[in-house]
């Protein structure tokens, strides 16, 4: 973990077999359209960092970008990216293996016990 990100086992995984497949990804938070919260995973030549996103950090060797208005709403967070079955409805690479990144609050991990 670097930054105010955190990945599970299981994400770091699949990040990792989608750069494998598709060379250099990214993720970002856009709070946008299609399933708006939702971390999209896109080739790091589609999704190029604008000057209104923020980097929250790096997990499995991926940036971590973020709204920069979305990371001032919700109070600067301190999030974990996981990954469950049953695709998404955005264009995120992971959606074409029946996969979803998902993001929950740090403290919310540590509740859970994962």
């Amino acid at each position: 973990m670097t930054g105010r990100v955190d990945i599970t086992a299981r994400a770091a995984e699949t990040l990792g077999r989608l750069a494998a497949v598709h060379g250099p990804v990214v993720l970002h938070l856009s709070g946008g359209c299609c399933d708006g919260s939702s971390p999209m995973c896109l080739t790091a030549a589609e999704l190029p960092p604008g000057p209104g996103d923020t980097q929250l950090g790096e997990v499995a060797g991926v940036p971590v970008y973020i709204d920069a208005e979305q990371d001032r709403r919700w109070g600067h967070p301190a999030l974990v990216i996981d990954v469950l079955p049953g695709a998404a409805t955005s264009l995120s690479l992971e959606g074409a293996d029946d996969l979803h990144l998902v993001t929950a609050p740090r403290s919310a991990r540590r509740r859970r016990g994962v």
